[in-house]
């Protein structure tokens, strides 16, 4: 599975960005997508993730402020965008593409695995 983000950039508090990721590969596998982010300092967080059938998860951070959207099949997530708004300082970090891939053998042995994008950085001025 490869993941290419796009989007990011400068923008001054109050703005909005919007992010997207395109997953190609084996994307029938893939039972969730998302984007987490790393600031300086920090440790790589959740920002929000989605699944089949639209099941979304926010961190309390940007909940009212993003808005996770994507596609894929009814089982399978292949493209996920992020749109955020009201962009606050604190939200400057480096977001990266998640993927979270399984799959089970007809012969029950299972596989999983987490795929990450190269990162784009989000930069909100004060």
């Amino acid at each position: 599975v490869q993941l290419v983000e796009s989007g990011g950039g400068l923008v001054q508090a109050g703005g909005s960005l919007n992010l997207s990721c395109q997953a190609s590969g084996s994307t029938l596998s893939i039972n969730v997508m998302g984007w987490y982010r790393q600031a300086p300092g920090k440790e790589r967080e959740l920002v929000a993730t989605m699944a089949p059938r639209d099941k979304k998860v926010y961190a309390d951070s940007v909940k009212g402020r993003f808005s996770i959207s994507g596609g894929g099949t009814r089982e399978s997530v292949s493209r996920v965008s992020l749109h955020m708004n009201d962009l606050k300082p604190e939200d400057t970090a480096v977001y990266y593409c998640y993927a979270y891939w399984s799959y089970e053998s007809s012969g029950g042995a299972s596989y999983e695995y987490d795929y990450w994008g190269q990162g784009t950085q989000v930069t909100v001025s004060s």
